[in-house]
């Protein structure tokens, strides 16, 4: 297939420069995680031996690619990266380490055809307000503490399944795009939601037990089988033993809740997406999975 449009010898330097393409790499892919990006979010397989080019390095392919593609195909691939550059160096809590990435990335998207974001300005991003997320309404924070009551009233089993179907109306109150309880081979995954563009798979438990590292590592290594940019949130409504998350360790891809956390939510009306996105940021700067949501407030 023959380009639409021919990238310039100074257009690819800044790829290179952007996607940290020196030395045969791609940002932080493996070969596995780069073949997965690829098929995910393009449905190419850049290991196809059209794309070997010069080499068989994840840059050499990225650079085969772009050269030998449609500037439609090119547009899509070079967005899609960005989101996942963006992503990655957002969690790591990392500042822009090239100066006016951001312009002259978005300049060469706009020179292809594509549009570059609205609040794109050299100037530096506007301060957040306070609440960046809308709180629940009084009316629909006393009907979820209702349906929370009405879940710890029943039965073991039927309250498991009332307890995902009270998350997916919390996911939902709060604007996020929560899904239903889903099962792939050979594992049960209690629902999935969308958050600032990310997607985050979970786990919910109501026991009379404090949630153990055991669980907690079950569950991590389903989110980490996953693609690379997949978080989890696990939510127990007993909570989790000390020893079991220090056991669990730092630096995982799974965040925390407890019962407390989402009655103290409810109570102050805060939005889900408020409450996690604190929670988030609490772990990328600590590494810590679990820290209540009195001592983020």
């Amino acid at each position: 297939m023959v380009a639409q449009h021919k990238l310039k010898s100074i257009d690819v330097r800044l790829l290179e420069d952007v996607f940290e393409m020196h030395g045969g790499y791609v940002l932080d892919f493996t070969n596995q995680t780069f073949a997965e990006f690829f098929g995910e979010e393009l449905g190419v397989d850049i290991y196809d031996a059209a794309f070997e080019g010069s080499g068989n390095s994840k840059a050499n392919r990225l650079r085969c690619y772009l050269r030998n593609s449609s500037t439609y195909e090119i547009l899509q691939a070079l967005q899609a990266i960005w989101e996942y550059r963006e992503t990655i160096r957002r969690r790591a809590g990392q500042e822009e380490s090239i100066p006016e990435a951001k312009a002259e990335f978005f300049q060469l998207i706009e020179k292809l055809g594509g549009k570059a974001p609205e609040e794109l300005t050299p100037k530096t991003e506007p301060q957040s307000p306070k609440h960046k997320y809308s709180n629940l309404s009084d009316t629909v924070a006393a009907n979820l503490t209702n349906k929370l009551m009405n879940v710890s009233a029943l039965a073991p089993i039927p309250r498991g399944f009332a307890f995902e179907k009270f998350l997916k109306e919390l996911f939902d109150a709060s604007g996020m795009e929560g899904r239903s309880s889903f099962r792939n081979v050979g594992e049960q995954i209690d629902g999935s939601f969308e958050m600032s563009g990310e997607t985050y798979l979970l786990e919910a438990k109501w026991t009379s037990k404090q949630i153990n590292a055991a669980d907690l590592r079950a569950f991590n290594g389903k989110v980490e089988e996953k693609a690379a940019w997949s978080r989890g949130l696990f939510i127990s409504d007993s909570g989790f033993t000390e020893v079991g998350l220090a056991a669990f360790g730092r630096g995982k891809r799974v965040v925390c809740m407890d019962g407390l956390d989402i009655c103290e939510m409810l109570q102050q009306k805060l939005s889900l997406q408020e409450v996690l996105s604190k929670k988030v940021r609490r772990a990328a700067e600590t590494g810590k999975p679990f820290v209540r949501l009195r001592d983020l407030m």
